[in-house]
Parts: C-alpha cells; structure tokens; sequence
C-alpha cells in the first residue's frame, strides 16, 4: 500500500484507509514535558526490598531523569516519521497503523499490536525492512 493507493480511496468513506501524517512536535512542547517531568514531586520510595509494591522507586526516578535530560525525540520523531502511516475506522474508532512489507517474498503477514498506551515506535524494530 502506498499513500498514492490509500488517497485513491479516501472520499467520504470513514473506513477507507487514509495516509496519517505524524504530527510534529513543537520546541516549546518539548520544554515544556521536560520542566514537568523535571519538576515531579516523588512520593516516598516504597517499604519493600523487592517489586511487589510495582516498579522500583529507583527504577522510576532513573526513567524520568531520563526522559527529562536525555532522551532525543526528534531522533524518534525521525524514525517515526520513515515509516508510512496510515488511518482507518473501524467500529466507529479510529485505527492507526504502520503498513511495512517484508522484502522477503514468501514472507507471512504480521499484524504487531502494542499492549496499553505504548507508541507505536516501541515496536518498529520488527517492522522497519
């Protein structure tokens, strides 16, 4: 599928498949997750030695560090933006996928679902050829 092919059948049809462009995220979006990310005010760290109250207090505050000095989402951004996207509805919602062919021949179909509100460049190492 191409995004020719997907514009060809857009008209009023709502399941038609229709190419999605990936927004772009401002600079000042940016700065502004990083202020409140960097601005958390963290609970006191769990009672437990282990992760049987969820993810470690440690663990948490490392992953936020992260993502409010290092992380490069225009990097992400770039990948994301690689890949073609697409839109359709189905049962009155609107369903955004990433259409990737194998560049082996016989290759199977492979539909890559992410689980809760993860984005979809979580799982594009398995799709990008």
């Amino acid at each position: 599928m191409t995004e020719a092919t997907a514009t060809e059948q857009t008209g009023s049809d709502k399941a038609a498949i229709r190419p999605f462009p990936v927004p772009t995220v401002s600079d000042a979006d940016l700065a502004d997750l990083r202020k409140r990310i960097n601005a958390t005010k963290w609970p006191d760290p769990e009672y437990v030695p282990d992760a049987t109250q969820g993810v470690q207090f440690a663990t948490t505050r490392k992953l936020a560090r992260y993502w409010g000095t290092n992380y490069d989402w225009r990097k992400c951004e770039a990948r994301l933006k690689s890949l073609p996207h697409f839109i359709t509805e189905i049962d009155g919602l609107d369903i955004h996928f990433i259409h990737v062919r194998s560049k082996h021949e016989n290759a199977l179909p492979m539909i890559v679902t992410p689980v809760g509100p993860a984005p979809s460049s979580s799982s594009s190492r398995s799709s990008i050829p």
